[in-house]
This record gives C-alpha cells, sequence and structure tokens, in this order.
C-alpha cells in the first residue's frame, strides 16, 4: 500500500512538473520561424518609442509607405538586453541614441502573420553610422532577395 502511494505520488509529482515546465519551453519563438528573414527590406523612420525590456528589446516608428501614408510598426530587435550591455549597449545610452522624434533607417524582417510587426536587424542614425547591428546581418544589396532593401515590404503572397 506505502508503495503505491508513493508512486501515485511521484506520479503526481511529474505530471505537475511537466505541466509547469511545457509552457516555458514553446513560450520562446526562434526568428526564422516568426519572422521571414530571407526578405529584409530597409526604410527610413522616425522613432517613436524604445523600450529596453526582457526578453526583447522593442522598437516602435513610423515610416511614410509608398502611398505616402503613415505606417506604425512595432519590432523587436534580435538580441536581449544581456547582449546588448555586454556590447556597451546600456539602457541609457540605447534610450538616447533611440529617444523619441529621431530619424533612423532601419532594416526589418516582417512577421510571417502579416501586420505591421517584425524584426529589426539594423538601425542606422541620421549620418548613416550604425547605432545596433542584430545577428550577423552583412548581406550586400545584391545578395538579398528580389524586392529586399527597396524600403517597402515585400508584397503580401
Amino acid at each position: 500500500m506505502r508503495n503505491q502511494t508513493l508512486a501515485r505520488h511521484s506520479l503526481n509529482r511529474l505530471v505537475i512538473a511537466t505541466l509547469l515546465t511545457v509552457p516555458a519551453a514553446f513560450a520562446h519563438h526562434g526568428s526564422a520561424i516568426s519572422y521571414d528573414m530571407d526578405h529584409p527590406w530597409t526604410t527610413k523612420a522616425v522613432v517613436v518609442e524604445f523600450r529596453y525590456q526582457n526578453p526583447h528589446p522593442t522598437l516602435i516608428f513610423e515610416r511614410k509607405n509608398d502611398k505616402g501614408e503613415t505606417e506604425r510598426w512595432v519590432t523587436e530587435l534580435i538580441t536581449n538586453p544581456s547582449f546588448l550591455l555586454r556590447a556597451g549597449w546600456t539602457k541609457s545610452r540605447s534610450e538616447a541614441a533611440l529617444k523619441p522624434g529621431t530619424s533612423i533607417t532601419v532594416t526589418v524582417c516582417t512577421s510571417r502573420v502579416g501586420g505591421t510587426n517584425g524584426a529589426a536587424l539594423k538601425i542606422l542614425d541620421e549620418k548613416g553610422e550604425e547605432i545596433l547591428r542584430t545577428l550577423n546581418f552583412n548581406a550586400s544589396q545584391s545578395d538579398r532577395p528580389e524586392g529586399a532593401g527597396s524600403g517597402n515590404p515585400p508584397p503580401s503572397k
């Protein structure tokens, strides 16, 4: 009887531990799953807000589309504050470089679900100097897929 009770308690603990850890394992996403990393595009924009937060810093910006309409984009950086800090980008330095109203050029990979969401890969200031680069984004214009780097998101499929 005691062995059955111990076995039942062990099984209950195992089930509870599994239920608690499975959601955490699925909570984080891979960049290539969430974003179209094969079709980055570059645009001029104005910073609305920058959030130095976990798990990924967030850049919100506005840009003019090819119809002249203002679009508001919400992008996450494919890095985390720990990596930014190790690269010398403290919270105060990042927020100063990306304060609201700052003109930037940003390279984005659009969310696979569509909309005005994406991942910011590279951010340049008005002078064309690199503020931030995530991943190893070094593709030259000729290496990019058709439509990439044109200043507009690739057409929806």
